[in-house]
């Protein structure tokens, strides 16, 4: 395995399953894999977070599939393909297990790899994500409800997807066909079994709002299925700015990661 001790924070890209992977490097220690939601990027997710995280341990960032700076390809986004590229990152960057953290689309991502590649995984913390398409809350699945739920994204939030899209994205004009080939993906997503759940042997926090995409019901079924799972709902909080209370989160982390 390759050391890490005293590196500096630096940028790469990676070329793995046909993508032009970008990721970031900062701080030491402890390898920590962190996964963005649908339409975010390192910084729109982790830059409250980072900074601290990196005091303790070798963070790695990574723009998946169509985001940010690595550019899109010819290949459905699903949690199994997005697994896929994040162990050959580990493999070209000469990680062999590293903590998983990831956001909505990116806690999809951590199962996957807890579920599917559990050799590479020290510990997963899937924040908003869920199991089951079930698990979602009505304001999300009931298009009559979207326009007036406090719990969708934000006018501004918009703005700031769109905005980094434009500014980092090596194809900005593909945006709008983007967008909507990411919410065709997201309607899709199947989920794991219970059996597969119950065969997750990676450590497990499971992190959401109480004013999230995913009901809080459903966070304790996750917790249910998967063994020695625990589980920490922050007040107060959405979808969207679940990984921005850093206040709240830092020490849950400092206590759960090595």
């Amino acid at each position: 395995m390759t050391t890490h001790e005293g590196a500096a924070p630096r940028a790469g890209y990676a070329d793995v399953n046909g993508l032009h992977l970008y990721y970031e490097l900062h701080g030491e220690g402890s390898p920590l894999v962190l996964l963005h939601g649908g339409m975010l990027t390192i910084d729109l997710n982790f830059a409250g977070l980072i900074p601290t995280l990196a005091q303790r341990h070798f963070v790695i960032g990574v723009e998946m599939q169509g985001h940010g700076r690595t550019a899109d390809i010819d290949r459905e986004i699903t949690p199994a393909a997005l697994a896929g590229d994040v162990v050959a990152l580990l493999d070209h960057l000469g990680i062999d297990r590293a903590h998983a953290l990831g956001h909505s689309l990116g806690g999809a991502v951590t199962l996957e790899l807890a579920v599917s590649h559990p050799d590479r995984v020290r510990s997963v913390v899937p924040v908003s994500a869920s199991v089951r398409p079930d698990g979602m809350h009505e304001d999300l699945t009931d298009p009559a409800k979207q326009a007036t739920s406090t719990r969708m994204p934000t006018q501004q939030d918009f703005i700031e997807f769109r905005d980094a899209y434009l500014r980092l994205s090596p194809h900005p004009e593909h945006f709008d066909a983007f967008l909507a080939s990411l919410s065709r993906s997201a309607a899709d997503l199947k989920g794991w079994s219970d059996e597969q759940l119950a065969g997750i042997t990676a450590p497990t926090l499971i992190v959401q709002g109480d004013h999230d995409f995913v009901t809080i019901e459903h966070a304790a079924l996750m917790q249910h299925l998967i063994p020695g799972a625990h589980l920490a709902v922050l007040p107060d909080t959405t979808h969207m700015t679940v990984t921005r209370r850093a206040d709240l989160l830092l020490p849950i982390l400092a206590a759960f990661l090595d």
